[in-house]
């Protein structure tokens, strides 16, 4: 968990609506959208609310979400061009990540 102007941030998966959310304090901050089959975790889509921009929280959300995945036996599958900058930038993730082909070559 770490700070922000808006209190304390954490991160949870909210399966219902298949995304994980980043909050702030008592506001939702933003979401990474994510669809889920077999053993694959598809992340298609993250968003942080302009109010948080610049904060960091964009990233924190992603890396908490991926490491949830990678708890949870998933493969991971980037299709959102966010999850896909946060992955190319580290090793961390290499042994459970599924490139979609069209990424594979980029």
């Amino acid at each position: 968990m770490t700070q922000s102007s808006g209190g304390p941030v954490r991160v949870t998966r909210n399966p219902d609506r298949q995304r994980y959310e980043i909050w702030s304090g008592d506001e939702l901050a933003g979401y990474s959208r994510y669809n889920e089959r077999d053993q694959l975790t598809v992340f298609t889509h993250t968003q942080i609310d302009s109010a948080f921009s610049g904060q960091g929280l964009g990233s924190t959300l992603v890396r908490e979400s991926l490491d949830d995945a990678v708890r949870r036996g998933r493969t991971i599958v980037p299709v959102c061009p966010f999850v896909t900058r946060v992955l190319r930038g580290t090793s961390d993730y290499d042994d459970h990540v599924r490139w979609p082909e069209a990424a594979r070559h980029e």
